[in-house]
């Protein structure tokens, strides 16, 4: 009986990531991405206001913010995208996380108590608090939206969260936002005829490969901290 249930699961998880992926092809969504971010760069002021809107609806609606993130390298740059992601992110976390601490409580117990993994780290936030939470945005165990919600459950205070979140999440925010940056410097290069010189291109790899190796080891030390502290609450 588990067997076909699991198949038709399975089926209809792949009929619908065909669908989301048929639907972005069909409306072309990364061209209205880019679109809506060069229009919140050109309003000036209030552009990291109203994406930070954006992404903490995102966050809220358990969206997957990492096209979002390197949408923001591409038009905002490296160090600006960065900028505005960190927060906007951090953010988008924290209202998920009062969120689940309150309106939405019942439910996010509810669906940690039919995850192991889920109670796991719900008991090693409670235990060690902002540590874990910074070492789970470090190397995450579980999806970052549903964690947000999740963290409401334990005795982590508001603050600490807050920090850990956010310095937590840098890395990989950084990562994204000049993998967006990189890939619109290509695509300018086929637009323009603007040439760029052999050591413009080295410096932006080797400052890519350098930046992805320095977040692979991050990830390694703290996924092995962190595997040492859930490990002791399953």
């Amino acid at each position: 009986m588990k067997r076909p249930a699991h198949l038709v699961k399975t089926l209809v998880a792949l009929a619908i990531l065909a669908g989301i992926i048929a639907t972005a092809v069909i409306f072309d969504a990364a061209t209205h991405l880019r679109d809506a971010l060069n229009w919140i760069d050109s309003i000036g002021f209030w552009g990291p206001f109203v994406y930070a809107a954006l992404y903490v609806l995102i966050c809220v609606l358990l969206i997957p913010g990492s096209i979002l993130t390197l949408g923001a390298g591409a038009v905002f740059g490296v160090f600006r995208g960065t900028l505005y992601t960190s927060i906007a992110a951090t953010l988008g976390a924290t209202v998920a996380f009062i969120l689940g601490r309150t309106l939405l409580r019942d439910w996010v117990a509810r669906t940690v108590e039919k995850r192991p993994a889920l109670k796991a780290v719900d008991r090693a936030v409670g235990k060690e608090g902002g540590r874990v939470v910074f070492l789970l945005r470090l190397s995450p165990l579980v999806p970052f939206s549903i964690s947000n919600y999740v963290y409401g459950l334990t005795k982590v205070r508001l603050g600490p969260y807050v920090l850990a979140s956010l310095t937590g999440m840098l890395p990989g925010v950084f990562v994204y936002t000049y993998i967006g940056s990189l890939a619109r410097r290509i695509a300018e290069l086929g637009a323009t005829d603007t040439a760029t010189s052999p050591l413009e291109w080295s410096l932006y790899v080797l400052g890519l490969l350098a930046t992805v190796y320095a977040t692979y080891r991050i990830t390694i030390v703290a996924r092995r901290a962190l595997q040492d502290s859930v490990d002791e609450q399953l």
